[in-house]
């Protein structure tokens, strides 16, 4: 096997960077063509497309203001509302110590906008009866019958007064026949709606689950606190509640009441916006005020429902301080504006380059068309495959990344002139100078990704976006550096015009000064004795002081030796 060239190995590389473009020029095809949830365009945030931007302000029955964690709770509970509703792509953040900052793509509706505003208040509700979530049955006749609509003939009021919250009195023939059809991924009612002292149908979070609860017993401002935990004797993981004195006492009542009752009337459901986030079974009578919920937990999902059962009870309401509308038409103003201001980046560089570095120039220009073309294809994949957005701040990464780049090759280019000001021809000075800059280009690089990493992980959410794409984009400088730079400069360097060193080159060896060739070794000199003094003078100032004295003592040892010569002749 015929040994590796820099030849072969830049022909290699080149390769190896056409077919990762060829990748992901593939896999954004897929996601078009396929399965008709990608783009060949970026996907942009809200800043560029528009939306309605909603601030709330939170009001606490004593009127103080929440603290950060009742905030960052309610931005949780918020921000899942406003999923459940089927917008996607909303922003929902603090901002100073009282507002919610709720921005969501396109107008809102009525409904979105109750859904937002309205305060969560956690309720407890024994169960009175629990199933399968489906919605139909199948016949006599085999086939899958849906369970009719119930007739509204139906006897809806208990026939005998209900003792207590338990008491199956509750269902009904017609609340027996809504359970039966009750859908939960489109309910014929909003639960969280439900009256307090009625009965109500739900499910749980996940739609696995369709219950009939009773009224309420308790809700969420008879629990002071909740944490999760492991017991002591199972290990399992478990989430504590403690109950203030009045929520205590109700709960004492109800689980002398539950406790040694038939499933599921032994069962008490924790329910959050309507939704069902535990009902576990009563193991014990608990008067202490104490309880703990144990079932299938992980620490993630138990620290999960402490936190819904903590926060989530909190009397926050909140009160409407605007309600604005993002214009598309200045969204597409902003990005029209980047998108210049890019052009101008781009524009400024590649005048720089081409009169600094004269044809070299033309690698820069090129790096950066191929860095834009990896760049552009990879937010269009991440917007399919990880929902993310092109921001304004995230254009800003994309604008200030064009000057790090163009960067990295100046560092490398100078790295390869000052190879050769020391005499080394062009081949030897793109490879040596490669080696010296790639470890100053990586320092460099590795700096500026821990910088995006950091300013993504602790800054708001309005700056992730620029970190994001800054961050991003210096992983694709890097790669470019590696797999197009150097190996353009490797072939380049063979060709008659850059390894002849022409003067429109950039890679001129007497019009950067290359007369030191090595330790006490001169470029001998030319026709051009003024351009050859000033080469000479540049190059002394770039030796060190020891090779200096180095070069004078060689040039007196060869003076002696010629002297001697002269003597015996």
């Amino acid at each position: 096997m015929a040994p590796s060239t820099p030849v072969r190995h830049a022909w290699r590389v080149l390769t190896g960077l056409l077919a990762i473009v060829g990748v992901l020029f593939g896999i954004n095809a897929l996601g078009v063509y396929v399965f008709n949830a990608s783009s060949w365009t970026p996907e942009l945030a809200l800043d560029l497309q528009g939306g309605t931007q909603i601030i709330l302000q939170a009001q606490t029955t004593d009127g103080a203001a929440p603290d950060s964690d009742q905030l960052a709770q309610a931005v949780t509970i918020i921000r899942q509302r406003v999923d459940a509703s089927g917008v996607g792509e909303a922003d929902v953040a603090t901002e100073g110590g009282r507002n919610i900052v709720v921005q969501i793509p396109g107008q809102a509706d009525d409904a979105t906008r109750q859904r937002i505003q309205s305060s969560a208040q956690l309720q407890l509700r024994p169960v009175l009866f629990t199933g399968s979530p489906a919605t139909s049955f199948v016949g006599e006749d085999g086939n899958n019958t849906p369970y009719p609509t119930p007739d509204p003939s139906l006897p809806a009021t208990p026939t005998a007064s209900p003792t207590n919250a338990s008491d199956p009195a509750y269902i009904t023939p017609a609340l027996q026949a809504e359970f039966l059809s009750y859908d939960c991924a489109n309910p014929s009612s909003n639960p969280a709606q439900a009256p307090a002292d009625q009965p109500m149908i739900t499910c749980d979070v996940n739609g696995q689950a369709k219950y009939i609860l009773g009224p309420v017993e308790l809700d969420g401002n008879d629990i002071s606190d909740a944490t999760n935990g492991q017991e002591q004797n199972t290990g399992q993981w478990a989430v504590n509640l403690v109950f203030n004195d009045q929520g205590t006492q109700k709960f004492a009542e109800v689980s002398q009441r539950l406790y040694g009752a038939q499933a599921p009337f032994n069962q008490f459901a924790f329910v959050l916006d309507g939704s069902v986030l535990s009902a576990p079974s009563m193991n014990g009578i608990i008067v202490d005020g104490r309880p703990s919920i144990t079932g299938s937990f992980t620490q993630e999902s138990s620290k999960a429902l402490a936190d819904q059962l903590k926060y989530g009870a909190l009397p926050l309401s909140f009160t409407v301080v605007s309600s604005d509308t993002v214009s598309a038409t200045l969204g597409s103003q902003q990005l029209q504006v980047g998108f210049i201001a890019g052009l101008i980046g781009l524009g400024l560089v590649a005048i720089y380059s081409l009169i600094v570095y004269r044809a070299l120039g033309t690698v820069i220009i090129a790096s950066l068309a191929v860095m834009a073309v990896l760049t552009y294809l990879a937010l269009c994949i991440l917007a399919w495959r990880a929902g993310f957005r092109l921001s304004l701040a995230g254009v800003a990464g994309l604008i200030v990344t064009i000057g790090f780049t163009a960067d990295s090759f100046i560092v490398y280019f100078e790295r390869i002139r000052d190879e050769l000001r020391d005499g080394k021809s062009i081949t030897a000075a793109v490879e040596d100078g490669w080696s010296r800059a790639k470890r100053t280009i990586y320092i460099s690089k590795s700096i500026n990704v821990l910088a995006a990493v950091v300013l993504y992980i602790l800054a708001d959410s309005t700056v992730k976006g620029f970190a994001f794409t800054l961050g991003l984009t210096t992983a694709i400088d890097v790669l470019i550096f590696i797999l197009f730079t150097h190996p353009v400069m490797q072939l380049l360097a063979r060709t008659r015009f850059f390894g002849s060193g022409h003067p429109l080159s950039g890679m001129d060896p007497n019009a950067l000064g290359a007369v030191y060739r090595g330790r006490a070794q001169f470029r001998a000199p030319v026709a051009n004795a003024g351009r050859t003094s000033r080469s000479r003078g540049e190059a002394q100032r770039r030796q060190t002081i020891a090779e200096r004295k180095q070069a004078e003592l060689a040039a007196a040892a060869r003076g002696d030796s010629r002297s001697t010569k002269e003597g015996d002749d």
